[in-house]
């Protein structure tokens, strides 16, 4: 059966169809509170998890058998809800809330578009892929950009490119290309890179340029320390860029992020979250536009950089939404508050 909503909570059934199970355990992000073991209860094994206050539950089961010399935990499906989704860390079930609803743009006409696979090459030891999406029709002229750090990430899982395709098609957004940035050595990339920032702020536009002209300023998108490094690439100074989209931004702090604290680039990150979170005014103000999980544990550092950078003069808009780290989480608030950030940067569009 299906995980359904009872009143104050969720119950969660696991029918172990006639085998042996020593344990059911529910995984799904720590954030969301309550107990994950479940009991057995007239042959099904049950959990009924307080309600969080969350649009979706992205979770998997993990399952213990006996053997003959032991036990084995397998993490699976949950074989009775067909509703599944595609993670940057594999495939879970979704449990949707009452009341939930895909955006409209995923089913909308949308503009045909090409990709052209090109490198940059600058400071970084590997060349930075990037795949350039492009409206059809459009060859040779000069269109604004949106650069997507996790770009086939964004695309696989968020379907970057056919949001922009549909909003052109209704008028909302013009015509504008995506530079699909692939995240090749992600952490050391991501994690505040001197290299990496200069290749794509210095280097990495006028290139584009080259083989597709830019007009008006480029915004910058990313989420998680894809956030992080959309908005210290912004910060470089460099006139091209206007406006950068982050979606819960690794913004780690030493006072706020001691589970992080482990990871190798931790001071890295956090001495320049400090220089940000210092700066009292902007040399260049930057239309920010920020999105994060309410429950989430980034939620705290995202809030102090949000106002910090409204603080600094640059123009901000911060939206707390009702989901997790994930990428249907990210794709949701695409639009209005990328679509709106856009419209800033640009101008409105005609339609």
């Amino acid at each position: 059966m299906p995980p359904k909503l009872l009143d104050d909570h969720v119950r969660f059934r696991f029918d172990p169809a006639g085998g042996d199970v020593t344990s059911v355990v529910l995984e799904c992000d720590p954030a969301i509170p309550g107990s994950r073991e479940f009991a057995l209860v007239d042959g099904l094994w049950e959990l009924a998890l307080p309600r969080p206050d969350l649009d979706r539950i992205e979770y998997r089961f993990v399952v213990t058998r006996p053997l003959p010399d032991g036990v084995a935990a397998e993490t699976v499906l949950d074989p009775d809800n067909p509703v599944t989704v595609e993670t940057a860390f594999g495939s879970r079930s979704v449990m949707q809330m009452p009341g939930y609803a895909v955006p409209s743009w995923l089913a909308a006409p949308a503009v045909p578009g090409s990709f052209h696979p090109m490198a940059l090459a600058g400071e970084t030891h590997d060349d930075v892929p990037v795949t350039l999406w492009s409206p059809d029709g459009h060859d040779g002229q000069a269109l604004p950009l949106v650069l997507v750090n996790d770009g086939p990430e964004y695309d696989q899982l968020a379907s970057i490119t056919q949001f922009s395709a549909a909003k052109i098609a209704a008028g909302e957004l013009p015509p504008h290309r995506l530079a699909l940035a692939h995240p090749v050595l992600r952490d050391a990339w991501y994690s505040g890179s001197p290299s990496y920032l200069r290749t794509i702020a210095e280097q990495g536009f006028a290139r584009i340029g080259e083989v597709a002209p830019i007009r008006g300023p480029v915004v910058v998108v990313g989420a998680s320390l894809g956030g992080l490094t959309a908005l210290l690439v912004a910060l470089l100074d460099e006139d091209e860029i206007g406006g950068v989209f982050s979606q819960s931004g690794s913004f780690f702090q030493a006072s706020l992020d001691g589970r992080e604290s482990g990871y190798k680039y931790f001071d890295r990150i956090s001495h320049k979250v400090k220089d940000i979170l210092d700066t009292r005014e902007a040399a260049r103000p930057l239309h920010v536009a920020m999105t994060c999980g309410a429950l989430e544990e980034n939620a705290d550092n995202n809030r102090h950089m949000a106002a910090a950078l409204r603080r600094a003069g640059h123009e901000v808009t911060y939206a707390e939404v009702a989901d997790l780290h994930n990428y249907t989480a990210w794709r949701d608030a695409l639009d209005p508050h990328l679509t709106q950030l856009l419209r800033d940067v640009w101008g409105e569009a005609q339609g």
